[in-house]
């Protein structure tokens, strides 16, 4: 029987382990197939505060996680294939393993971001002139040209924001119509410093070993192909909660981020809790995450410490 076990690490997870190790509620950490999250496919975080000459993601996860470890925080690697959240105590199912019986769980399984579908050099070139997070990579294309993939709300926003530092950006769809609301396409045409590449489909992306330089796209009228030279490429066609080993248990809004109530990270099941990316579909940043991790581990504790009348007496 454990008193926590926190599902996913990343920022979120990662924090909540250290919160509540140092409570001595001793949590389990059930780490995914990317244990880290999405920081370990990042090259240098520059904005996490208390790295002056910033940190390179992969570093930031391992130090976090060494400082859960030392107050005793215990990690396994695994994958919860479901999780049965009607009965007392909760029950995990871990793949290849024995289930696992919990009286509270923080989740911070993230949300992972949605590619273009395996064109070649996408995944090669994450973190290496490919992102999906204009607010977290911007700044490194200061100066430089950039592609944004998308053509809704969010590609809106990330191509405006890019502005700030590119000298120029293209938005590249598929369509000739575009999703984002009026409102949006409207800011976005009024900026000079943003061009379009419309009804083109992307096909490869074109790097030399170092970085990237270019996007291949067919044009979806003609069937011509042929190569946007660019330093960066943004894919903004949005991003999804990992939630399915949830089953709709617990109630999420419509693009299936799970609900909490208000000023805290406490779901729609009493004793479960959620942090980070899996709840949060506006900010989407490291520190942010980690801040509703202290959050998550800091409800979870007074929880433990006293349930409501309604939740049945687990014995230890």
């Amino acid at each position: 029987m454990h008193k926590s076990i926190i599902v996913g690490t990343g920022p979120a997870g990662l924090t909540a382990a250290i919160y509540q190790a140092r409570a001595n509620l001793n949590p389990l950490v059930i780490e995914g197939p990317q244990p880290g999250g999405q920081l370990t496919i990042t090259t240098e975080v520059e904005n996490f505060p208390g790295f002056i000459d910033g940190i390179m993601g992969p570093e930031l996860m391992e130090k976090m996680r060494k400082q859960a470890e030392r107050f005793g925080a215990r990690f396994l690697r695994g994958w919860v294939t479901e999780i049965e959240l009607s009965k007392r105590p909760f029950v995990l199912k871990v793949d290849g393993m024995e289930d696992m019986k919990a009286k509270s769980i923080i989740l911070s399984t993230g949300a992972s971001a949605n590619l273009l579908g395996g064109i070649p050099g996408e995944k090669e070139y994450i973190g290496r002139g490919v992102s999906t997070c204009a607010t977290c990579d911007g700044f490194f294309f200061r100066n430089k040209k950039v592609l944004v993939v998308g053509g809704g709300d969010s590609a809106m926003e990330e191509a405006n924001f890019l502005s700030r530092f590119a000298s120029k950006v293209t938005i590249v769809h598929r369509r000739n119509e575009l999703r984002a609301s009026k409102i949006m396409q409207n800011r976005v045409r009024q900026n000079n410093k943003i061009s379009w590449a419309l009804n083109k489909e992307p096909t490869e992306i074109m790097a030399d070993g170092r970085g990237v330089t270019g996007l291949r796209v067919r044009n979806l009228e003609s069937g011509e192909e042929e190569t946007i030279v660019t330093d960066g490429i943004f894919i903004a066609t949005g991003h999804t909660p990992n939630t399915v080993f949830l089953n709709g248990q617990i109630e999420t809004d419509e693009k299936g981020y799970i609900k909490v109530m208000p000023g805290t990270t406490q779901t729609t099941i009493p004793g479960v809790f959620a942090c980070g990316d899996v709840q949060d579909s506006h900010y989407r940043q490291a520190i942010t995450a980690a801040g509703s991790g202290c959050m998550a581990a800091l409800d979870c504790e007074r929880f433990l410490e006293s349930p409501p009348a309604s939740y049945p007496r687990i014995r230890e």
